[in-house]
């Protein structure tokens, strides 16, 4: 049903309409609802003199706008950009007078109108024709500026995640370091694990590897927090209980409360290379791999960070084979259902074991297995993005 349009300083209803009418003059605008009417349409239209009259009919969403640029104060190139302005998503149609030269149409289209007519050479099915193709016209272009919105958000999140990844420095030759990250996400470089690496002057190194409990953004920003940290006390003298207890501070301080926690585990060696130090909170202890076998290290810890205030993290000292790698990885590494184990079982601390000491005697060096054989192990899961991966390996040059 078509609505006539409302006399002169008439109070248009606001409530959603097809085609909105902005003009002073009502001659015109009893030209443009019998067009409307003709066309057999049957688009809701209203008319209001002003933009600013129109003001209630836009919020209600209006999807098209009829503009007379000859607006009673003569303005009409102003008016239009004010009303592309005030509804940047509503198609806009400039109508120009007889005398108009083309040009003023133009002008109207590159202020933000999707297309002009002139007002005396319109008929019902011109004016159809050019609404539909306003509304498509304005659809698209409001849909390219959403997607190019989004894609830049997007860059600059990655952006983002790319200078908050770990960066690991080693300060000595006899040591290497070996680092897989597979953040559970597809569209996300950072997740809620964490690793760290960094050697000191003294020729010690250290080592971090977290898990944060969860999975999100919220989560993500956690762990970047806490690996910050954990280098900021590394770089102060803390050794491992002490960095975990000040984590453990940081995290109740920022996330009171029992269902935020993290598993963490912090590893340092030597000045040589032939003692290590673990200090862990409820996290898994490394493998030792050296060159023939990979065994589970039997390391005290503590529970997880946030879970039992003023909980300690006692340390334990490993002695070190001549030629060794301490290999430190997250759950998602271990718990998820792996294809080809049965139905419901999960590789586990031991199963990793076992997998990495098969590869070792097929030949398989230490660089292969982390950054290609555990690699391969995540794709091969059914559920391959249910959690983060992260792996970090501290190991001495020769190759296991």
């Amino acid at each position: 049903m078509v609505a006539r349009p409302a006399p002169p300083g008439g109070r248009p209803a606001a409530a959603p309409v097809d085609l909105l009418l902005i003009g002073h003059d009502p001659t015109l605008a009893r030209l443009v609802a019998g067009l409307v009417e003709a066309s057999g349409t049957g688009r809701p239209l209203a008319w209001a003199p002003t933009v600013a009259a129109a003001r209630p009919l836009l919020a209600a969403g209006a999807r098209c706008v009829l503009l007379d640029l000859d607006l009673a104060d003569h303005r009409g190139d102003d008016d239009l950009r004010a009303l592309v302005a005030l509804a940047p998503d509503t198609a806009v149609i400039a109508l120009t007078g007889r005398d108009d030269d083309e040009a003023r149409g133009a002008r109207a289209v590159a202020d933000g109108a999707q297309d002009f007519l002139e007002r005396d050479r319109i008929d019902a099915r011109l004016l159809d024709r050019s609404v539909r193709y306003a509304v498509e016209r304005k659809r698209a272009a409001t849909a390219g500026r959403l997607l190019r919105a989004t894609r830049l958000r997007a860059e600059e999140n990655l952006r983002l995640e790319r200078g908050l990844l770990p960066r690991p420095r080693l300060a000595t030759d006899r040591l290497r370091c070996l680092t897989l990250y597979e953040p559970g996400g597809d569209q996300a470089l950072l997740g809620g694990d964490f690793y760290d690496v960094i050697g000191l002057a003294d020729g010690r190194a250290r080592a971090v590897i977290g898990d944060v409990a969860g999975h999100g953004p919220d989560e993500a920003a956690l762990g970047v927090r806490l690996r910050v940290a954990w280098r900021a006390l590394v770089l102060a003298g803390a050794d491992g209980p002490v960095a975990l207890g000040a984590l453990q501070t940081l995290l109740l301080a920022e996330h009171p409360g029992p269902e935020v926690f993290a598993t963490l585990c912090d590893v340092e060696v030597a000045a040589g290379g032939r003692v290590a130090t673990v200090a862990r909170a409820g996290h898994q202890p490394p493998l030792l791999v050296t060159e023939r076998a990979a065994t589970p290290l039997q390391a005290a810890g503590g529970p997880p960070l946030g879970v039992v205030e003023g909980a300690a993290f006692p340390p334990t000292r490993i002695a070190l084979p001549p030629v060794w790698a301490l290999l430190c990885y997250t759950d998602g590494l271990v718990e998820n259902l792996v294809r080809g184990e049965g139905p419901g079982e999960r590789l586990g601390d031991d199963g990793l074991a076992r997998l990495v000491t098969d590869h070792l005697r097929s030949g398989h060096d230490l660089d292969r297995i982390v950054t290609v054989d555990l690699a391969a192990l995540r794709d091969d899961r059914p559920d391959r993005h249910a959690d983060d991966v992260a792996v970090v390996a501290l190991a001495t040059p020769e190759r296991p």
